[in-house]
Formats: structure tokens, sequence, C-alpha cells
């Protein structure tokens, strides 16, 4: 069962944004502290915890979801891990800590970091792609690349991916004045002053015109030997065309988010009420590209005895658009049911966490909407990828 579903709004993955000066171990903690206030004695009844960091170093280094709860004075006697799953790292410590709380009747906690201002994505050099050697060994392809490759093979164009990329936009923009986003949870100083309580990557007025006046961001690379090495793993192409900019591509953030998890037994017992009950998940891993969500999905949905007609609302993280409209086109998605508040090309992608903000998005529209069914997904690098099927309750 899902018990509660919180996040901290996106700030601007640069030293310029609003939540740049937040330690990572302050941004999650201050969420802990929120679920204290929310749930009296909460921090006494998690069994375990888990959480997602992809780039664990330096302030996200030494297991910052551990580090997080003693910062906010949680009892030492809770248990915590981090882990890396890449972009799926959040949404994956959900499913592991929902099997976890299922198998043993207990109550845990999942969720996810990342501050990409403070600790910028690469800066780990991961050997999959700072060692060239075993990048090749690997078959690593820098993910822009891959995105770029997924359009040239299915034939999605630069105005498909722009057209989608306005829509997310405009949808994040509305949403936002409208107030849907009801899992936010406001940033504060040390004072008690309001840091950020509002996504702060949103931008208004976006327009096919503006997105079209954008250079591709991977020709060069493509170039300098990225498109010959598609080609040689992809010898049907003649040609890899780069349709990804910053404009339809995720943009980087800052963010943190939970999710307090309990068998229905160990709900009852603690008077939690829930929000929704997980009723499947998968992972699944493809080769190169970051197309594995549409398997992971597919898994997932087999699992639960569903299909995708049956589905009343999509919450998947955008790896580029093109991926996205592979996504939706793989499983005949009705956009109306997708992404409806935006997405990360709008609202950015703080890799740790979004995993787990998809589950307080899609539970703060299916509580609006009154639905029944909901899926979040989403897909990373080395081609990993996670789903859970969701049932509001």
């Amino acid at each position: 069962m899902i018990i509660e579903a919180i996040r901290t709004p996106r700030g601007k993955g640069k030293p310029t944004g609003a939540l740049a000066s937040v330690k990572a171990v302050d941004l999650l903690g201050g969420l802990c502290n929120t679920l204290r206030e929310r749930h009296s004695g909460i921090e006494n009844q998690v069994d375990d915890a888990l959480f997602g960091c992809v780039t664990q170093v330096k302030d996200q280094g030494s297991n910052v979801g551990k580090v997080a709860l003693m910062r906010a004075n949680w009892p030492a006697t809770v248990p915590a891990a981090t882990i890396n799953r890449f972009c799926a790292s959040g949404l994956t410590a959900v499913n592991q800590m929902a099997a976890q709380a299922s198998i043993n009747d207990t109550i845990t906690l999942a969720g996810g970091v990342e501050m990409m201002s403070r600790t910028p994505m690469f800066s780990d050099e991961g050997a999959m792609f700072a060692d060239k050697d075993v990048a090749r060994s690997v078959g690593s392809v820098h993910p822009g690349l891959g995105a770029d490759l997924v359009a040239t093979q299915h034939d999605i164009s630069r105005a498909d991916c722009d057209a989608y990329a306005v829509l997310s936009q405009n949808r994040a923009e509305a949403a936002r004045k409208a107030g849907r986003y009801k899992s936010i949870i406001p940033v504060k100083d040390s004072t008690g002053a309001v840091i950020l309580d509002q996504d702060e990557t949103i931008r208004a007025g976006v327009t096919a015109e503006v997105l079209s006046r954008l250079e591709p961001a991977f020709a060069a690379m493509g170039s300098k030997g990225g498109d010959a090495r598609l080609m040689e793993l992809f010898p049907e192409l003649s040609r890899i065309d780069h349709v990804h900019h910053a404009g339809n591509a995720p943009a980087m953030a800052d963010g943190a988010a939970l999710v307090l998890l309990a068998s229905e037994a160990a709900a009852q017992a603690h008077g939690l009420t829930p929000r929704g009950r997980i009723l499947a998940t998968a992972e699944a891993n493809v080769a190169i590209t970051q197309t594995g969500a549409v398997d992971a999905t597919r898994k997932a949905l087999l699992r639960a005895g569903l299909t995708p007609g049956d589905i009343d609302l999509w919450e998947v993280r955008d790896s580029f658009a093109a991926v996205t409209l592979h996504y939706v086109r793989a499983l005949g998605i009705d956009l109306d049911r997708f992404n409806v508040n935006g997405s990360s090309i709008a609202l950015g992608h703080p890799m740790g966490a979004t995993g787990a903000m998809l589950i307080g998005s899609m539970l703060d529209e299916m509580e609006l909407r009154g639905s029944r069914y909901g899926v979040a997904a989403i897909a990373g690098a080395a081609g990993v990828a996670t789903a859970t099927v969701v049932e509001r309750v």
C-alpha cells in the first residue's frame, strides 16, 4: 500500500538554480521531517529504507540516503541504503521496498535525491562513459546519441519531437498555475524562509517556432565518430538523424522524493490510510537505447492482469522526446491520458529522484480525476528500465 508520496519542487540543475545552496542530505532530510510531521512516530515504525541516487560522489557519496535520515534526527535503528540503477533508481527503490513490506508485513520507506547543480552528471567518472576501452567493449553510447538513434530507427522527426516538447511545457505551465502538483513540499532554509515552492524548470510560452531555432545537441558528437559507431552497430542505417536539442530533452534538475509504503496488515495495525496499492512491478533491460520502459511496462501489466487500454493515467519519464514517442506508439497510448501535467522535458530530471516523483504526481492526478489504474515507468542508461502499476484506493 502507498501511504504517502511527497517531493520537493525541482530546481534548475545549475549553480544559479534556486536549490544549489542546499545539500543533498538536507533536501532529502527535509522531506523526512515532513513525513514525521504528517505521521507522528513514523520514524519508529519504518523497518527499512532505500533511496536512489545516480552520481554517488562528493555531497552524494557515503550512502546519502542513510546520512539524510541521520541529519533529520531519525533513530539510528532505521536501516537505509542508497542504490544506483541510473535514471530508474528512485522507482526501483519504491518497487523493492514495496516487495519487502509485502513479504515481511512491515512499513518501509523509499525515494531518491539528486543535486545536479552540486554534483554534475558524469562527475563520478564511471567506466561506462569515462573509459573509452570499457565503453566500447560494453557497447556504451551517449544517451543523446542513443535517442537520435531511436528517432532514426522509428522515423520520428524533429517536428514530432518539438510538438511533444511544446505539449509538455504547456501542460506543465497550466498545471502549475492550477495548483495540480499537490505532492510538492516547499524547501525552506534554517530560518523557515521558503527557498523554492514551485518547479523552477518550466518555461512559459514555448512554441514550435522557438524550438525550431535550436541547434541539434549531438550532431557534433556524431560527426566525431559517434554516428560511425552507431552505423557500425546497426549496419542497416545509412545515417543518423539528429533531432534532439535542449528544448526537447529532459532538463537537468535538483530534487528529492519520498514514498511511504506498508503491507495492508501493517497499515491497518498502525492506523495508516493508504492512497494507492501497488499491483505489480517489473524491471527490464535492452541494449544501447533507453527504450526498455516498453518491455518493463508490458511485463508489469501482464503481472497485474491488465492491458494498456485499462490504464487511466500514465506518468512516464521523458528520456528524450523520440524515446517517449516510441513508448507511446509501441503501447498504443492516447496522449490525453499520458503525462497530462507535463513531463521531465518541462519539469526537469533529478536523476535519482525522478522515478519516485512519478508516484506522487500520478496519485495526485488520479485522486483529482477519480481514476482507478495508473502506470509509472522510467528508463535510463545502459538500457535499464522500471515500471509500476498502481490502483487508487
